[in-house]
This record gives structure tokens, sequence and C-alpha cells, in this order.
């Protein structure tokens, strides 16, 4: 059905995103297939840290270097529900590899190891997903919601979050605050 596959890219929101859960938002798709496509936004941390999820989830976590580091609301769907991303993909319980570098795992094993200081040394952990049914992500796309870029593994792991969206703009060369709030068509 698909012929266009945008995993392991970032979905850039529109100016005229009129969705509250997506405006001003970057997304990472982990996956996208004729089923329809997920992905996890990484550009929203919320007002919870690692440790508070440790701690609500009655885990320790040794490390303290990363006690401090946000979560992030990685979408509508889910939002009861952990999704770790993590660099290297590794061998965990329930992981979806993105690509051979990067994992999306979604059982407590990760969490465990990360408490005993022995998980992946690049994560991004968020409460929810955002999911698309098939054709629904295409379709978005023909209405001009979302920009598409090949995603890089540094802006997810090494830019800060208020930066990310300006700097996956930067891959195409392009100015966030210069985008007009409709596009045109020709």
């Amino acid at each position: 059905m698909s012929s266009i596959d945008l995993t392991h890219h970032f979905l850039i929101a529109m100016p005229n995103m009129v969705d509250p859960n997506f405006a001003r938002t970057l997304t990472y798709v982990c996956e996208h297939n004729e089923q329809g496509a997920l992905g996890l936004v990484v550009n929203r941390p919320i007002d919870m840290t690692l440790q508070a999820l440790f701690e609500s989830l009655s885990l320790n976590l040794k490390d303290s270097e990363i006690a401090g580091a946000p979560i992030y609301f990685g979408g509508p769907v889910q939002t009861d529900r952990g999704f770790v991303l993590h660099a290297p993909a590794g061998d965990w319980h329930s992981t979806l590899r993105v690509r051979d570098l990067i994992g999306l795992t979604t059982s407590k094993d990760i969490l465990e190891a990360v408490g005993r200081g022995e998980g992946p040394p690049k994560l991004l952990v968020t409460l929810g997903y955002a999911g698309w049914a098939p054709g629904q992500l295409e379709h978005e796309l023909t209405q001009n919601a979302w920009l598409t870029v090949e995603a890089r593994d540094a802006i997810i792991f090494d830019v800060p979050a208020e930066e990310r969206l300006a700097a996956a703009m930067e891959l195409l060369g392009l100015d966030f605050a210069r985008l007009a709030d409709v596009a045109g068509h020709a």
C-alpha cells in the first residue's frame, strides 16, 4: 500500500499544525510500513525526571548523573506506558530495532539495567507514542502537516530538547521562524 518508508526520519510539524499534541514538535519515526506508522515526539520534556519515574516503578537508580534527565511526552497514545529509545540497540526482551544502532524498547529489563548502571549509554524515555493507521501519515503529508528529513542520531541524543526542532530544520536548510503558516500548491 505505502510506497514510502519514513522509518528513521524526522517529522517536523508545520506551523499550521492545529493538533496541540503535535504543534512545534519533532517526531522520530521508529516504524513505517503498510500497517501504519509509530513515532516518538523527541522535543517535548514533561515535568518528570528519570529518578521520579524509577521511584514510581519501585526501581533503584544508581547513576546520579542521569537522575535528573527528563522524561518526554512521546505522543498521545498509551501515555501511561514507557518507551525507551536508545543506542546501541542491544538485546532486550521487547525491542523494535529501528536500525542497527537504534532500538525502541518497551520491556522493564532495560530500565532495570539502566538502574544498575548497565544500560545503553544513550537513551531517551517517553510516556506515550504517536501512531498512524495505514495511509494516515501519507495523507497528512499530502495535507502539508509535516516536513520530513532523514534523522540524525546526534539530534535525538546529544542536542538539548529545546534545540532539536531547529537542528532538524537545519538539515533541510530551513529556519522554522521563516516557514509560512499555509503552504501553497503549484
